[in-house]
């Protein structure tokens, strides 16, 4: 049995039902260990399948925290209680990922956030946005000493204003090479780059 807390569970069942189950827990295993590396994935919103994909792997990969983000170039705009659907879709997601990959600690799905509302935070961490147009790859910047949190765009990419406003509250531009990645691919090979770099890929 998982409940995201860091610890699996072996239990017997004793009775289950259409909506509910019981179970006698017999033990458990150690907890899992906090990573090496917390990485916080502000994606701006893509349709369907693409995010969901994104998510998935961004977990399986070992995110601690993902935030959805709605930003100028977002094809995705939807009333808040579809909003509040699809969080929850992408809730199930995230715990399907946990399952699959064997994490007993489930990361944080936050609320949907406009883009630039950490600009009235307390702080970004260590701030890199993905940027094509940078100078740095992530090899060249100094290792992270906190949360390394990571800006990714939706499909049409960020625009000029929101990059330069990223830039200006301390984020750090980083491209991946000659390519243009897709936004559910870039996130993806940016996280397992990190991983490789400063984390349990190591």
């Amino acid at each position: 049995m998982f409940n995201g807390n860091g610890i699996d569970y072996q239990a017997r069942l004793l009775e289950a039902g259409r909506r509910s189950a019981r179970m006698e827990i017999t033990g458990h295993t150690a907890e899992e260990l906090q990573p090496s590396l917390s990485i916080h994935l502000r994606i701006g919103i893509s349709r369907g399948e693409r995010m969901d994909f994104a998510i998935q792997k961004a977990v399986e990969l070992g995110v601690t925290r993902i935030t959805p983000l709605l930003s100028e170039r977002c094809v995705v705009r939807l009333p808040a209680e579809r909003m509040q659907r699809r969080i929850e879709h992408w809730q199930g997601v995230v715990v399907a990922a946990c399952e699959q990959s064997g994490r007993r600690r489930l990361p944080l799905l936050e609320p949907t956030r406009e883009f630039g509302y950490w600009e009235s935070a307390p702080g970004i961490g260590y701030g890199i946005v993905l940027d094509h147009r940078a100078q740095d790859t992530l090899d060249r910047l100094p290792p992270p000493e906190e949360e390394v949190s990571l800006l990714v765009g939706p499909e049409g990419g960020w625009s000029e204003n929101e990059r330069e406003r990223m830039l200006a509250a301390g984020f750090r531009g980083a491209r991946l090479g000659p390519r243009i990645l897709r936004t559910e691919t870039a996130p993806l090979a940016a996280i397992a780059a990190l991983q490789m770099l400063w984390g349990d890929f190591r």
